[in-house]
């Protein structure tokens, strides 16, 4: 399908884009393989959805690419990760900055290496001024925890109870200036939330696919798109026809 064929088929297209890149492991262990063969092989996937991203339309991207309980997992797994995300800045950097891509950070650094904070600093330094896309990396991200930094945060600040609205909650997120995400997508077929985005997702639509995140190719990625565009966002209230169901 051409760029052209996806303009016309694609009636809605979602300003931000989040996908929980899950089956990893699963992917790996289905081919017999160690599971950072399966990390690997989903940051590789990564660069496909990207371009289809900016090929689409999407302007917000937010990937999660490692939680604040992941630090649960093999200390063997974790270290494979940590590299894994070094290599990809040192290998992609210069190209997604060529291309237009922004890249934030969302979560925290300071459990992170001193090298490898300083090359996701470096990177969001560099890539600042793009706007083709904005890719947000959620690495050592919590949802929960976002929220609870968010609430220390205005109590900080001296913000009176009453003061306390659901826009300045927003303005005290990871993501602020970030719209809410209009589509999360959950990769493997899981159908848990998984602490991602919670308080931005009170509304996005959902698309749960069996296919493991590295098979998440450009063409999964369109069918959850052409999905999206058949979706009635309601936001609590009734649908464009005035029916409630």
């Amino acid at each position: 399908m051409t760029p052209k064929d996806v303009k016309t088929a694609l009636t809605k297209v979602p300003t931000h884009v989040a996908i929980i890149m899950d089956g990893n492991g699963r992917w790996a262990k289905k081919r017999g393989l160690p599971r950072l063969a399966g990390h690997k092989a989903g940051t590789e996937n990564l660069r496909r959805v990207i371009r289809a991203s900016v090929e689409f339309g999407v302007k917000y991207l937010t990937i999660y690419a490692f939680s604040t309980e992941n630090w649960g997992r093999p200390q063997e797994e974790i270290e494979g990760l940590l590299n894994i995300l070094a290599e990809v800045i040192d290998r992609e950097l210069n190209e997604l900055h060529r291309e237009g891509v922004q890249l934030r950070h969302i979560g925290h650094l300071d459990r992170l290496p001193p090298t490898l904070q300083e090359k996701v600093l470096d990177a969001v330094e560099l890539t600042q001024n793009n706007t083709r896309l904005v890719l947000n990396l959620a690495f050592n991200y919590g949802g929960r925890d976002e929220i609870v930094c968010a609430m220390r945060d205005i109590i900080r600040a001296g913000i009176p109870a009453e003061k306390v609205t659901p826009e300045l909650v927003s303005e005290y997120l990871f993501t602020v200036g970030v719209p809410d995400p209009d589509l999360i997508i959950r990769t493997s077929g899981e159908m848990r939330v998984s602490n991602f985005l919670i308080w931005q997702g009170a509304y996005s639509e959902w698309y749960i696919t069996p296919t493991f995140w590295p098979d998440f190719d450009r063409d999964e990625f369109y069918k959850a798109l052409v999905d999206f565009g058949h979706r009635d966002r309601r936001y609590g209230l009734v649908a464009s026809d005035g029916s409630i169901d």
